[in-house]
């Protein structure tokens, strides 16, 4: 039997995160009981990300425009580079209005397992924006992983010999965390870091 419109859609949804088919099922019947108000806009919206947004060219966010809201704006401060993951980490880090800097979104990590080298992120887009602009802090703000420690390591090394700070964010017992659920890990990186 053929797949239907709502066969493939419901199909479409579930291959997003967080959805598997039932609820893809519960999210597309949903849609179409609300057609004018939710299924129609939602196609609006998604019609205009398709025809708007784009990676800047400079830190890899995605925007509608090249270079992206926050390259362009000249109240950052220029000289701090936050380096992300992904730009979902963008987007977290700056819903805490807690930074004021600048970004460089990698792409992924290095990971011997995946084969995933250097030359597979924007590494060398990181080194050229330091080259060229008066960089004088990178901040890591990557995974509390392997494949993160190993990833800031690579990046620690690469730039030791020019004149630029390299930190990285706290890592340890989050505020409002009772021991009792924390991950071993999560207690002895607090434990190590301590002030």
């Amino acid at each position: 039997m053929p797949e239907t419109e709502i066969d493939t859609l419901i199909r479409l949804f579930s291959r997003l995160p967080g959805f598997g088919v039932r609820s893809a099922r519960r999210a597309v019947l949903h849609l179409i009981k609300k057609k004018e108000t939710q299924l129609l806009p939602l196609s609006a919206a998604i019609q205009n990300v398709i025809d708007n947004i784009c990676v800047c060219s400079v830190c890899g966010n995605l925007d509608s425009g090249d270079p992206c809201h926050i390259c362009r704006d000249q109240r950052r401060d220029e000289g701090v580079l936050c380096i992300v993951q992904d730009v979902a980490d963008l987007w977290a880090i700056e819903r805490s209005a807690a930074f004021k800097g600048r970004y460089h979104v990698l792409g992924g990590l290095l990971s011997a397992i995946e084969g995933t080298g250097p030359e597979e992120l924007r590494l060398p887009a990181l080194e050229k924006r330091v080259r060229e602009h008066n960089i004088s802090e990178l901040i890591l703000a990557l995974p509390a992983t392997v494949d993160g420690q190993t990833t800031g390591h690579y990046i620690a090394e690469r730039f030791k010999n020019l004149p630029v700070r390299i930190s990285s964010l706290a890592q340890g017992i989050p505020i409002g965390g009772e021991l009792d659920y924390l991950d071993d890990g999560t207690i002895q990186t607090a434990l190590k870091a301590r002030k």
